[in-house]
């Protein structure tokens, strides 16, 4: 499993534009995918319909998308649902 963090351009702007309360939600579960990427509440699973690109849960409402690239997980967007339909 991948064990460091490569946070592309995308992934910063949505980051950014998200609420405090959501943005301390990610940092959890990005500790959570670091330290134990089994971990329940991530619910990783690979985004249908994409190569390689796989999905995580923040909570209920906002998900992020991420890519292997060897031991690094490449942050790609972080949002509600719809992030999804452009991962």
């Amino acid at each position: 499993m991948a064990k460091k963090l490569r946070i592309l351009s995308t992934f910063k702007k949505d980051y950014r534009k998200l609420l405090p309360e959501i943005k301390d939600k990610v940092d959890k579960q990005l500790g959570f995918l670091l330290s134990n990427p089994e971990h329940p509440s991530l619910n990783l699973h690979p985004v249908q319909g994409t190569k390689g690109i796989w999905e995580g849960y923040v909570d209920y409402h906002y998900r992020f998308t991420f890519e292997f690239d060897g031991d690094v997980y490449v942050l790609r967007k972080v949002g509600t649902h719809n992030v999804l339909k452009n991962p």
